[in-house]
């Protein structure tokens, strides 16, 4: 089965990354809008039953925490994608490396950027009149971090929860 691990943020911003991934982004109808924790990977039946006692241990470890993101950014010249960049975050930061250290699969392929992405798979031409525009835009979103969510892919490409990880002991 394939799984991956995400945080979803709120509403709002959902609904403003949306409002850009319709144009922009050809997985719109596959997957909300995610900051992602750890990318795809494969485990069977018997191993998500461990992972989800792993992924709830780590979830007792760490509190709530804030995310904020202020600003567009682009991953070119690696790929054409365009997101909405959080700041580091000591926390965010520290879940994502003993998610990772803890979750068995391939390591990720990137340094760990946090992140929602809204346009990928764009043109060149295409990137640079988004991009172009999309930076010169101000917003300011700031919110607090409660919860993360183990991921499976269904047949048809789209992704949905399995099971949600709440931060802080019960």
């Amino acid at each position: 089965m394939k799984l991956g691990i995400v945080i979803f943020p709120s509403k709002k911003l959902q609904d403003e990354a949306n409002s850009y991934r319709k144009r922009y982004d050809p997985n719109y109808s596959l997957i909300p809008p995610h900051l992602t924790l750890k990318p795809s990977f494969h485990a069977s039946e018997d191993q998500i039953e461990q992972l989800t006692v792993i992924l709830d241990e780590i979830s007792n470890r760490f509190e709530p925490f804030q995310i904020k993101s202020t600003k567009f950014s682009s991953f070119k010249p690696v790929n054409n994608v365009i997101y909405f960049k959080f700041e580091a975050s000591e926390v965010l930061e520290e879940l994502q490396k003993v998610i990772n250290d803890n979750i068995s699969g391939d390591m990720p392929e990137y340094a760990f950027v946090p992140h929602i992405t809204i346009g990928q798979e764009l043109s060149n031409d295409e990137h640079s009149d988004v991009y172009g525009s999309l930076r010169m835009n101000q917003f300011n979103y700031e919110e607090t971090v409660d919860r993360f969510h183990l991921l499976y892919q269904l047949e048809n490409g789209s992704w949905t929860v399995y099971e949600t990880f709440r931060l802080g002991k019960e």
